[in-house]
């Protein structure tokens, strides 16, 4: 890790031991099918629910994926095959699986995201008691909140740009066990809230004081992951009562990243210029390019989901607004960046970007993730116990999880 500033508190040993929480999740990042983005969400939804089983049901199916059909056909089947087995995890992560790539018009959407919610809560031993509904302008936030006997400090995390907060459930039980009072939410333009027909918005601080306000929170650690390490930046320069701030990972720039994934199949010069392309050429270049790459499909069509707009032209000018260095220069607090070497999403150069943005931080400390830690793909997916043991570490040392009462 590097970093400026000073150490503060060093937290010392609780009753579950911070080895133990992260033993929780496996490690290793599996080459489990050909397509780059297929392979990483299969790697992701094994990681979560980590049952040897499903590691091999994914190795056998994958040969018979080549599609998006393909892919929710196996995905349901194997979902249905694990949920009549009572296996709850997995029967929750084959149908999110399944659901990621369906169009909310599908019918087969809402079982699928039906399914996958209440076998995550199950799975979990989530209960209604941890459940939430936090008002938010027109409509709630969807939120839980998991609450040590003797907390040590308090961390608000969301997600991204395809997130369901729910799936994140197995990491927010490891940060309740090391001390931490958790909440967790799905904001606008994410999972449930999405569902209900709420787009995404850049100015972040606004559903994260909703949340705030809701539970009485201050001096909070604030995370977010894939997209949501933009806006945690964006949160923290507007919202005071957050004192830490974790990019999980970092993602300075959402339309330069989308830009580099169209250079990938050809057609990065035409995205990096859209805004001196008329707008019906350059939504049919994107359209053709759609025909021929399963990810890019799915990043532009999502995009316009989560985006609330109808065309590729207005995803990328509503893409714009997704950036930090307008804001980095007004966040004060202690700063953790993460970032995977091998990241297929966001380009490697972008954690210097986003160092030298924050000028009036009070410290800034940075990890990179390799291959040889199964650690080096976005979020870390291949050993998330590594991600949270850097990050157990780094907030003894900020102050943001204090001594644990027990060991004293």
């Amino acid at each position: 890790m590097i970093g400026h500033g000073s150490p503060r508190t060093k937290g010392m040993q609780m009753m579950v031991s911070d080895q133990e929480i992260i033993g929780r999740f496996p490690v290793g990042y599996y080459p489990l099918h050909p397509n780059v983005s297929l392979n990483f969400q299969l790697n992701r939804f094994y990681g979560w629910a980590n049952e040897e089983q499903m590691l091999e049901e994914m190795q056998a199916v994958a040969p018979r994926i080549h599609s998006y059909v393909d892919w929710t056909r196996e995905m349901l089947k194997l979902s249905d095959k694990a949920l009549s087995a009572d296996r709850h995890l997995p029967a929750a992560y084959y149908a999110r699986a399944a659901q990621f790539f369906l169009r909310p018009d599908d019918p087969r959407y809402e079982p699928a995201r039906q399914r996958f919610l209440d076998n995550a809560e199950a799975g979990n031993g989530i209960t209604a008691a941890d459940r939430h509904l936090v008002p938010y302008q027109a409509t709630q936030l969807t939120a839980y909140r998991f609450t040590p006997a003797q907390p040590r400090g308090t961390i608000v995390v969301f997600g991204g740009y395809d997130s369901y907060i729910a799936e994140w459930l197995p990491a927010t039980l490891a940060l309740r066990d090391a001390g931490l009072d958790t909440v967790i939410f799905d904001g606008p333009g994410q999972g449930t809230v999405l569902d209900a027909g709420t787009p995404m918005t850049p100015d972040w601080h606004r559903p994260v004081a909703a949340v705030l306000d809701h539970f009485g929170l201050s001096d909070v650690t604030l995370a977010g992951f894939s997209l949501g390490g933009c806006l945690v930046m964006r949160a923290a320069a507007r919202e005071p009562r957050v004192s830490r701030v974790i990019a999980w990972d970092i993602l300075p720039d959402l339309l330069e990243a989308s830009s580099k994934l169209f250079g990938t199949i050809g057609v990065g010069a035409i995205a990096a210029n859209f805004d001196n392309i008329p707008a019906p050429v350059f939504d049919a270049a994107i359209e053709e390019a759609c025909r021929t790459d399963l990810l890019t499909e799915w990043f532009v069509t999502q995009g316009k989901r989560v985006m609330g707009t109808a065309t590729a032209t207005e995803v990328f000018k509503a893409w714009r607004a997704y950036r930090t260095d307008d804001v980095s220069n007004r966040v004060t607090q202690d700063v953790l960046l993460l970032a995977g070497a091998a990241d297929h999403y966001v380009p490697l150069h972008m954690l210097g970007d986003q160092v030298l943005t924050l000028t009036a931080a009070r410290s800034v400390s940075a990890r990179i993730f390799t291959e040889a830690e199964h650690a080096q793909n976005h979020c870390q997916i291949g050993n998330q116990g590594l991600a949270l043991k850097v990050i157990f570490d780094w907030l003894d040392e900020v102050g943001g999880r204090t001594a644990d009462p027990a060991a004293q």
